[in-house]
C-alpha cells in the first residue's frame, strides 16, 4: 500500500455528504486517465478506509456509504470517488500528464493521416507545430481519440490534412513471407493473400496512410532489400 505521508486526498459530494480517500497520486492519475494503464483500486489506495474528514480521521458512516453509493464496500465507493470526484494533483503531475497525452494526440495524427497534396504522411514535428499555432489545448483526463478529432479541426486551415487508409501491395520472396504475419499485423490488415508459382507471396494489405514510409522499410527489412511494394487505388 501507499505511504500514508504520501498520500493525496480524493474528494466526492452528493446531496449533503462529504467523502474522501487517500490515494497515490501517480497511481490515481494513472486509474483516472482513459488511455492509461490498469491500476488495481487497492494498490492505490494508502487505507482501504473511506473518510467523511480524512485529516481528522473521521470516517464516512455506513449510513452515508449506502445512500449515495448503494455499497459500504470501501474498494468500490473508493472506485467511484476516482472516477466522480477530484484529485488533488500536483501542478508538475498534470503539466508531465498533458505532455504525455498530447504526444499521444500527435502520433495517432502522424499515424493515420496523409497530406491530400502529396499522398504522404505528415511529419510529427510538422503536425506538433500546426498544434502550437493553433494554440490547442490538450486535457489529461479526456481521450486520445477524443482529443484527435479536436486537434484535427484546429489544424486543418494551417496545413492540408486527413485521415485515410492506403492500399500496398506487396510481394515477398518465399524466404521472407514466414515473418510477414506477424511483422504486418501491428500495421494493418492482409486483404488478401497468394502464393506464386516461384515461391514468392504477394498480397494486398491495407494500413493508415501514415504508417507507408515505415511498412515500406519494414518489408524491406525483412527481406533484405528483395521486397516490392506499390500503392494502388
Amino acid at each position: 500500500m501507499v505511504n500514508v505521508d504520501e498520500a493525496i486526498i480524493a474528494k466526492y459530494e452528493s446531496y449533503g455528504e462529504h467523502f474522501e480517500i487517500l490515494v497515490d497520486a501517480d497511481l490515481a492519475a494513472e486509474f483516472r486517465n482513459p488511455d492509461g494503464k490498469d491500476v488495481a483500486i487497492e494498490d492505490l489506495l494508502a487505507v482501504e478506509e473511506v473518510f467523511k474528514d480524512s485529516r481528522k480521521g473521521d470516517k464516512a458512516s455506513d449510513e452515508a456509504m449506502k445512500k449515495i453509493f448503494e455499497t459500504t464496500d470501501p474498494l468500490e465507493v473508493s472506485k467511484i470517488i476516482l472516477e466522480k470526484g477530484t484529485v488533488q494533483l500536483t501542478a508538475e503531475q498534470k503539466r508531465k500528464m498533458q505532455q504525455d497525452k498530447r504526444k499521444l494526440v500527435i502520433n495517432k495524427i502522424a499515424r493515420e493521416s496523409i497530406n491530400p497534396q502529396t499522398g504522404l504522411p505528415h511529419p510529427a514535428q510538422r503536425i506538433e507545430n500546426a498544434m502550437d499555432e493553433a494554440k490547442v489545448k490538450i486535457d489529461p483526463f479526456v481521450a486520445v481519440n477524443q482529443q484527435v478529432q479536436t486537434a484535427l479541426k484546429a489544424i486543418k486551415p494551417l496545413i492540408p490534412i486527413r485521415f485515410e487508409k492506403v492500399k500496398i501491395a506487396v510481394r515477398l520472396p518465399g524466404s521472407a513471407a514466414g515473418n510477414a504475419y506477424n511483422t504486418i499485423h501491428p500495421f494493418g490488415e492482409i486483404l488478401n493473400e497468394e502464393w506464386q508459382q516461384d515461391g514468392s507471396w504477394i498480397a494486398i494489405v491495407e494500413i493508415p496512410g501514415g504508417l507507408q514510409d515505415k511498412f515500406i522499410a519494414k518489408m524491406a527489412g525483412i527481406s533484405a532489400g528483395e521486397a516490392e511494394t506499390k500503392a494502388i487505388k
